[in-house]
């Protein structure tokens, strides 16, 4: 079993008084009532341009956030080179309720992210989110229509196409202009896009539009990645159609393995709209899915390339243990891991001692636009028995190794 204990490989690239830093910052955070009312506060307060930003840049930011701008990401990149650990760069603006000058203002971003990742060796990835690009309502409405129409992803998408406005087309049109503009260039560059994953009720003609874009520029290696939350019970089945299509057009199937980011609210809404929830019964389904998504995409390497996203020990072991006993060389260009900046770094950084091809997912941009990305960190952090315990118990344990 691949062991992730080592604190002195986990925590090399912080210094002493980084480390006091992260323990106090995950110390703070096991106070529910403080996160409560920090999650509450600090989005109106930057809003309200109140002189709170010095605060949060030294706390929370800094430990999740690799700075306002991509020149800020250049030290932090740089000190991840250093100890083997790569860069997946995500600008982190959400998509949100603006206008069509704004989606093509975020474009124009997401084609600077990949300018400047193509002068970075150690970025060989960003991500982007298609709601950055697309309007809400027009991706959910294409996704109740593919649902009611018949045959495959794509065949379901064509039919959809036929079924909305001439109005419509023309914006669907405008979005896969923004879609295909991101991709050339990425291909161009030699940068691999991950494309992250929405909610289930607008995620098929996403998923359509990627596997449309893999088709294009997936041919000799892998461009362009989708995400499977494998939190949905239907996701391992679609990895498997996915690898098929692949097989039958001749492209690779780029594809980044999470567990899911939006379970509360997807049950919440198929309970309100009386269908059935798309969401496992439980987490040993999740895990279970997870690894079994892992092991297939890895026996099928040389079709598959896909990223292990995950912060479960267990899974991470599972991938590095089949690539070891398979003999497949640690960081094989189809095989990647990746965790969250500032968070499991036991693990991020002892695949990478081991020779793994391994990333920190880095956000990036506006301290008012990176706030939603900042509180959800801090709540899922909250729990003592969960992400954050395990963080502090670490932390703790390497402050003891050092002394301090």
């Amino acid at each position: 079993m691949f062991s992730f204990d080592n604190t002195a490989n986990a925590f090399e690239y912080k210094n002493d008084k980084q480390l006091k830093k992260a323990n106090f910052l995950f110390s703070s955070m096991g106070y529910t009532w403080l996160v409560g009312i920090g999650t509450k506060i600090t989005p109106w307060a930057i809003r309200a341009g109140l002189p709170v930003k010095g605060l949060i840049r030294k706390t929370i930011f800094e430990q999740f956030i690799g700075g306002e701008t991509l020149e800020e990401t250049a030290t932090v990149v740089n000190n991840l080179a250093r100890f083997n650990v790569q860069v997946i760069l995500d600008y982190g603006v959400e998509g949100g309720d603006y206008g069509e000058d704004e989606k093509d203002r975020s474009c124009e971003q997401f084609l600077k992210v990949v300018e400047y990742a193509a002068t970075q060796p150690n970025i060989p990835f960003i991500s982007i989110k298609v709601t950055g690009i697309a309007r809400f309502e027009l991706l959910e409405k294409m996704d109740d229509l593919m649902h009611k129409s018949e045959g495959t992803l794509i065949k379901r998408y064509e039919q959809t196409l036929e079924k909305i406005s001439a109005e419509e087309r023309q914006e669907w049109q405008r979005i896969c202009n923004r879609m295909e503009r991101i991709c050339s260039l990425a291909a161009t560059k030699k940068v691999s896009v991950t494309v992250d994953a929405e909610e289930t009720y607008i995620q098929d003609p996403i998923d359509a539009l990627i596997t449309l874009m893999m088709d294009q520029y997936n041919k000799t290696e892998p461009i362009i990645y989708n995400t499977a939350q494998l939190y949905r019970h239907d996701r391992l089945q679609f990895i498997h159609d996915c690898h098929q299509a692949a097989e039958q057009r001749g492209f690779i199937f780029g594809i980044k393995l999470v567990r899911g980011a939006y379970m509360e609210r997807e049950r919440r809404r198929a309970a309100e709209r009386g269908y059935p929830s798309p969401i496992q019964p439980d987490k040993e389904s999740t895990d279970r899915d997870f690894d079994r998504a892992t092991e297939f995409c890895i026996e099928h390497i040389d079709r598959v390339a896909c990223i292990v996203a995950s912060h479960n020990e267990q899974s991470n072991a599972l991938g590095a243990e089949l690539l070891h006993k398979k003999g497949i060389v640690h960081n094989h260009k189809h095989v990647h891991f990746s965790q969250l900046y500032g968070m499991s770094d036991h693990i991020t950084f002892n695949l990478a001692k081991d020779g793994y091809s391994v990333s920190k997912y880095l956000p990036f941009g506006p301290m008012k636009d990176v706030v939603p990305y900042l509180m959800r960190r801090a709540e899922e952090n909250s729990s003592m028995n969960g992400q954050m315990g395990r963080e502090l118990k670490l932390i703790k344990t390497e402050m003891k190794r050092r002394g301090i």
